[in-house]
């Protein structure tokens, strides 16, 4: 069985819970807090969560390599399409591009948010990086256009992906989620799948 390390709250490791949620994959929670134990920090010499161990010695962090490593090692699944269905190249970049573009810069807005000195808060990096997610929020909402899901009618893995990144925005940092995705995102956290996701974050 998969066994899947977490923070209480953190909403990457959700990302992954609710994957098997939907594949029917069986998995393990375990959770640590911050700063990480010592026993964790050799499991993990990278830091961060989620974190995934699975049989022969797999072990592996950054929550978008363990999707597309679950999509993969327990597939075939409709969350990641074949390679030669059309929608592959487009669930790839989605996937990617919930961390690459939106994820790395919401670390630097929670950082400053959560640990910055009140004067620090509202500096031009802060703002600049808002900015940026704002644009890919934007581009996000003409992506999804009148669609049930990012990529055709069925759910993917870029919805996995964006879906928790919405949910960083608005919930982490209070931020105003577009109309559009709003709706898509209540849609998504309505699925039975992510509700049994996040009773396993506890």
């Amino acid at each position: 069985m998969v066994r899947i390390t977490n923070f209480a709250r953190g909403l990457r490791g959700v990302r992954v819970f609710w994957q098997c949620e939907e594949i029917g994959l069986p998995y393990e929670v375990a959770t640590i807090g911050f700063p990480y134990p010592d026993s964790y920090k050799a499991l993990n010499p990278a830091g961060g969560v989620p974190f995934l161990e699975d049989e022969g010695g797999v072990g592996i962090n950054e929550s978008v390599a363990i999707m597309l490593y679950l999509a993969e090692r327990y597939g075939p699944t409709p969350l990641l399409p074949a390679k030669d269905d059309p929608a592959f190249a487009q669930v790839l970049q989605l996937t990617v591009y919930s961390e690459a573009t939106i994820g790395g810069a919401l670390n630097t807005l929670m950082a400053t948010h959560f640990m910055a000195p009140d004067a620090d808060k509202k500096n031009w990096t802060a703002g600049m990086t808002e900015g940026r997610v704002a644009h890919a929020l934007g581009y996000v909402a003409g992506v999804l256009g009148d669609k049930p899901f990012l990529v055709g009618d069925e759910l993917t893995l870029a919805d996995i992906a964006i879906g928790t990144a919405l949910g960083m925005w608005q919930g982490a940092l209070g931020k105003v989620i577009p109309a559009p995705l709003d709706a898509y995102r209540e849609r998504l956290r309505a699925r039975p799948a992510y509700q049994r996701a996040m009773a396993k974050q506890g």
